[in-house]
């Protein structure tokens, strides 16, 4: 989705030069880049970090938080801080966006498989999940988190900003001042480059081979999220079925956009705004922005035009 560099052309001295590694985790490949000789120990951590979460998080872990919720038939589960944390900003964007973003829509997101289907599900079960979906079905007493209505967690929209979040959180005390996170596209910039420059990065031309850039932008200190219809996809009988389901039809959204870029501080906010206003549409996506100093969003539309907030 991301191509990523300094607007430097210079050759870096030893202690600016970019060192890179790359794990596995939620089913995401991730990046970490940091600037200097030593800097190594510094990602092995933010790996920790990405493990830690992982099992706090997953919905497939037997022995994470999430999947002893969604497990719990409506009685209450104690959980880490970190869980709730995640869980109660999952709830503000819920909330904000009257359900257009919504962590309830686990039953529902289980029934899409976007990795090896070939035909929808059986519309009889998917009206039987959209009823469970519902972020008022969520209660919290604490760190003590209850279910009810039959909901299931699916913070996949949200876990990846959140994580990123904390790595930096993580590399900010140790004094790291340059370095760019990617959760699988999910980009997080750690200050600019050492050499004072932005970030150039690339923002995929949707359905384009790999690689092939709509735009670029150069930013510095922030999170960039790309939503768009061309990342887990499959069709059926003509028509194209995406991974970004609305909550209302328990089908995928059907709106003119192709893909949606949002550029604020924290990647938490940057992640989930993605999905909540891909799912509202191009107008709300705009108005938004708009009253949102912190928040930019660019919208590429099916027919390839770039709308830039």
């Amino acid at each position: 989705m991301f191509m990523i560099s300094s607007l430097s052309g210079c050759a870096a001295p030893w202690d600016v030069t970019p060192v890179s590694s790359t794990g596995l985790y939620f089913d995401t490949v991730i990046t970490i880049t940091l600037y200097g000789h030593g800097k190594r120990q510094y990602i092995d951590e933010c790996f920790k970090i990405a493990d830690k979460y992982e099992k706090i998080l997953s919905a497939k872990d037997p022995d994470s938080d999430i999947y002893k919720i969604n497990s719990a038939d409506g009685s209450p589960v104690t959980v880490s801080p970190e869980c709730t944390e995640i869980i109660k900003a999952a709830l503000s964007f819920a909330r904000e966006s009257d359900g257009a973003f919504d962590p309830t829509i686990g039953a529902l997101s289980t029934l899409w498989d976007f990795k090896t289907a070939t035909a929808p599900p059986n519309e009889d079960k998917i009206n039987d999940a959209l009823v469970t979906v519902g972020y008022e079905n969520i209660h919290i007493n604490g760190n003590d988190i209850s279910l009810s209505g039959g909901a299931r967690l699916d913070l996949g929209a949200i876990a990846k900003g959140f994580i990123a979040d904390k790595m930096k959180d993580y590399l900010i005390s140790q004094g790291i001042k340059s370095g760019i996170i990617n959760l699988g596209g999910n980009v997080l910039l750690i200050g600019s480059h050492p050499n004072g420059s932005s970030y150039k990065v690339g923002i995929q031309k949707p359905f384009d081979d790999e690689g092939n850039f709509a735009f670029t932008l150069e930013k510095s200190d922030c999170s960039i999220v790309t939503s768009g219809i061309y990342e887990r996809y499959f069709e059926y009988e003509n028509r194209l079925y995406h991974h970004i389901l609305d909550t209302k039809t328990g089908y995928p959204v059907e709106n003119d956009i192709s893909s949606i870029t949002v550029i604020t501080k924290k990647s938490t906010d940057a992640d989930a705004l993605s999905t909540m206003l891909f799912v509202m549409g191009r107008d709300a996506a705009l108005s938004y922005a708009s009253s949102h100093d912190d928040v930019d969003v660019v919208i590429i539309t099916k027919d390839g035009s770039i709308i830039r907030s």
